[in-house]
This record gives structure tokens, sequence and C-alpha cells, in this order.
């Protein structure tokens, strides 16, 4: 993150009769944020977790629960899935199934797995039951108590109906049943939507968590009274001298209540500024996950005029909000909230939503992807990955395959130059004396006669041997029978060199018989 900068000066004192402490604390100093590991791992193990429950209860409201993957596809934005849909589906095969209708369909269609219908069954009791509903009503309630109109549009419902914890069909199944709470109404000139109003006004409920929190300890509180937000300053994070004066300061100024109406309040004093904490630090409070984005923290705000005292109440207060930057967008998240990256508060909706996350990380090993036209990125990848490695295994074959071959004809070329040789000198000797050479050779013939035979037995014991090595190798038969008979080959011509230079050798008139 960019380091903030922060300036603190001293204004004059104010007068007796003013009852208002001005802004000290201002853009200025450089301070650097860190960020939180904890509180960075809480917003990102719920990535992709909307999408899913959407495309979940699209499904299950399907007659056939199930639909074609184009369907999905064009649905998309709505769905809010990040990428092809498809993909999607295969991320998580322990939620969605792939099937072919009737096993002869060219396009696939998705159905819910039996573990994910089994999680579903639960969340639908938890709505149904009374007490959930009871919780989720006075959450409704304390929103709209925060509003000085006690109004919210149904726009801005619909945009904090997941961090509320409201079911799909609130309006049909929820609303009805709490007539003393709210109802909705449509503006009398229709030049509004929709919006959800107060009935009436309930005192217990307009009092804030850090005035309850209060109250359990001090016997003698009373409106007006300081109180101290809880500061959870992450790891790493170095608070300057002057804006731990400054804060410490500001933590004396008198707690306005978040269900008070503060319009009395300058908009530049610092117990207006500490008065939009209180009401930030209660909106995220109500909500289930204590935690929301950005974006519709800004909204709330707007709606309720202090949008830009909600954006310095994020920048100058480390130590109750934190700012998260996962899931390619920005989290607010209230530190109180949160212990070691978990919920402190045991909330019915959050563990049935561990439940769905948990199965989102489960991997199936049976699950198989259905071919579709264009395929998946990933199956591609394999599908490369695999025709690389066969090819490679091919080239490291055909290497063997011709260095063996390169071996057999070296050693040719080897027996062809001692023959070449050979006979060189065999010219050489027959100018000499041919008529001699060729009687004693006639001679020599017909005594050496049992040598050759034997010569010829080992040449058939080598045959064997090597009709035997090809039989074991059959992968490389072709090679191997190559290999054995150049060799037979190449052992007939040594063995006729080694006879032509004996008989040259004993080609001399001496040798001749009387």
């Amino acid at each position: 993150m960019s380091p903030l900068r922060f300036i603190f000066i001293s204004l004059p004192k104010p007068r007796p009769h003013s009852h208002h402490h001005y802004r000290t604390f201002i853009d200025g100093t450089a301070i650097r944020w860190v960020r939180d590991r904890g509180l960075d791992h809480a917003v990102e193990r719920e990535k992709n977790l909307i999408p899913m429950i959407k495309l979940k209860n699209l499904i299950k409201s399907e007659p056939s629960n199930s639909l074609p993957i184009s369907i999905i596809a064009e649905k998309r934005d709505s769905l809010k899935i990040p990428t092809r849909p498809i993909e999607f589906v295969r991320k998580y095969p322990a939620i969605f199934q792939e099937f072919l209708p009737g096993g002869t369909g060219f396009q696939p269609h998705i159905r819910l797995t039996p573990e994910v219908l089994d999680i579903d069954v639960e969340e639908q009791f938890m709505y149904q039951s009374e007490s959930y509903k009871q919780q989720v009503a006075d959450r409704l309630l304390k929103l709209l108590m925060l509003c000085r109109t006690n109004k919210l549009p149904l726009t801005l419902v619909e945009r904090l109906k997941w961090d509320v914890g409201l079911p799909e069909d609130y309006q049909q199944s929820l609303i009805p049943e709490f007539p003393d709470y709210f109802r909705i109404g449509v503006a009398k000139d229709r030049s509004s939507g929709p919006f959800l109003e107060l009935v009436c006004w309930i005192s217990e409920m307009g009092t804030s968590v850090m005035e309850k929190k209060v109250m359990n300890g001090k016997s003698d509180y009373c409106k007006g009274m300081p109180i101290a937000f809880p500061m959870h300053l992450s790891r790493g994070f170095e608070m300057d001298k002057n804006m731990k004066k400054w804060e410490d300061d500001w933590q004396k100024l008198p707690y306005v209540s978040p269900y008070e109406n503060a319009t009395h309040l300058p908009p530049k004093d610092d117990e207006s500024d500490k008065w939009a904490v209180a009401v930030l630090h209660e909106f995220l409070h109500i909500l289930a996950p204590k935690k929301t984005e950005r974006e519709n923290v800004l909204c709330f705000g707007e709606y309720l005029g202090i949008r830009s005292r909600f954006k310095r109440a994020l920048l100058y207060h480390p130590g109750i909000f934190y700012m998260s930057s996962k899931n390619e967008t920005h989290t607010v998240v209230l530190k109180e909230g949160y212990k070691r990256g978990l919920l402190t508060e045991n909330h019915p909706l959050m563990n049935m939503r561990s439940k769905y996350i948990h199965l989102m990380n489960t991997l199936k090993e049976d699950s198989k992807p259905i071919s579709v036209p264009g395929g998946s990125g990933s199956a591609k990848k394999q599908k490369q990955k695999q025709t690389t490695s066969d090819t490679k295994e091919g080239d490291k074959e055909e290497e063997g395959s011709k260095e063996e071959e390169g071996s057999i004809e070296e050693e040719e070329n080897e027996g062809e130059l001692y023959h070449s040789s050979d006979v060189e000198e065999d010219d050489d000797d027959s100018k000499q004396g041919v008529e001699e050479a060729v009687a004693i050779a006639n001679n020599r013939r017909r005594s050496t006669k049992p040598y050759s035979d034997k010569k010829g037995r080992g040449r058939n014991s080598e045959r064997r041997s090597a009709e035997k090595h090809s039989g074991r190798t059959r992968g490389r038969s072709s090679s191997s029978s190559q290999i054995s008979l150049k060799t037979e080959n190449h052992g007939r011509s040594s063995r006729g060199r080694s006879n032509l230079s004996s008989s040259r050798g004993r080609s001399m008139p001496n040798d001749t018989p009387s």
C-alpha cells in the first residue's frame, strides 16, 4: 500500500462557550500500512463462494435439477462467474457434476452432487427456523434505525443481502412475517424505486454494541460519556509519537451513539468524526461476516450523507478497520470481530458457509471431464504435456537406435578397411609367387579341415546366442537382427583375413614337400 501522509497541527483553544472539538488531524506526515495475514486469509478463503452459491441456487430452481452449459454461459455476468463456466464447474468436482443427457447428447449438462444437496437442505432448514428469522429481522431493523429517514432503497438492501444474511426470497418469506418491524413502500411521485421503511422504533434496538459493553461493566454509565474503541494494530505497524498522542486524545472525546441524530455537529470536527466511526463500527458489527466490500460501505455512507467521513475513518483508524485487497477487490474488515483470522462470534450462517468452503476445497479422484467444443484450457494443457512426453521418449529411442546403427557401421567400415589392406598385400605377394601360394593353400586346406569344422560349430553357437538375445529384446528386434548379422559378417571377414595371412606366412619355397 502507498504510505499515507498526515500533519498534526495545533489550533487555538476554543472559546469557553464552545463545546466543539475542532479537527487537529488532517492530511500530511508519512504512515506505513502493513498487511494482516490473518484477515487477508479470512477474506481469501471465501473466494468464488458467491458465484458458487448463485449457480447452485439456479440449478436447484430448474425442474430437472440440471442446466446445459450454454445457459450457464449466457448468465455468466449475473452469476458473477470469473472464468469460463466449464472451467469454473470443473474446478469444484465435489459440488458440480457433468453428464450427457441420454448418453448421446452433444452438450454437457450440469447437476449438483449429493454432498452439496445435503448442505443445501440444512441451509434451507436454517432459513425457515424461527430463531434465525428473528435474528436476521433484528439485523435488518437496526440497519433501518441507523438511517436518518428510517428507510432503505431495495437496491441498497439487495447489495447488503449477502452480508446481512437475508434469504433469496426475503421479500416474500421474511418481510410479511414482521409487520411491526418494517414494510415495503413506494414513493408517491414514483420518482424513486421501492424502499424498505421502518414501522416502529424499538428503543431496545437503539443501543449500540459499544454502549452495551460499557453498560455490562459500568452501572453508572450515561449517554455522552467517553467510550474508547478497542484497538487492534497489525503486527509490524509502527505508530508515530504524534499520531499516538492524537489517538489518545481522540479516544477521550464523548461517544455519540450511531442511532442518534448528529446533524448538529460541524462536519470538520473530531467529535463528528468519532460519530462517523461509531456509525461505521455499528454497521460492520450488524453484518454477519463482520466485513463487506468497500463499495458497499461507500454506497451506504453516500445514502447517509457521510461518504467522505467513512473514507477518513478507514484511513485514520488502522487499529479499528482493515482494508484487504484480496480476491481482486477491496474489503473492509472490522478488526474487533476477528481473532487470529477467525470470527469471534458463532453465527449459524457463517457455519453453513464454512461447510460450503470445505466442500469447494475437496477434490474427487473419480471425476472425469467430458469433452466440449473447444475444450477446456486445463484439458488442452494436459494433452500437450502428454504429447510432449511421448515425443521426447520417441526421440530418445530413435537416438539410441541411431547410435547403435552408427557403431555397427563404424565396425563394418573398419572391417572393410582391414579387408582392403589385406587384399592389397595379397596382390603384392601374388606378383612374387602366385603358383606357389595356390599349391600350398590347397595342401593346407586338406590338412586343416577338422579345424574349420570347429570354427563352423563356433559360428553356429554364436548365431544361436544372437537369436536368443534378439528374442529377449522384442521391442527392438529389427535393430538387434541387423547387429547380429553385421557382427557375423565382420567375424567371417576377420577369420578370412587370418586364414589368408596364415597362408601367406607359409608360402615360402622351403615349405613345399619334396
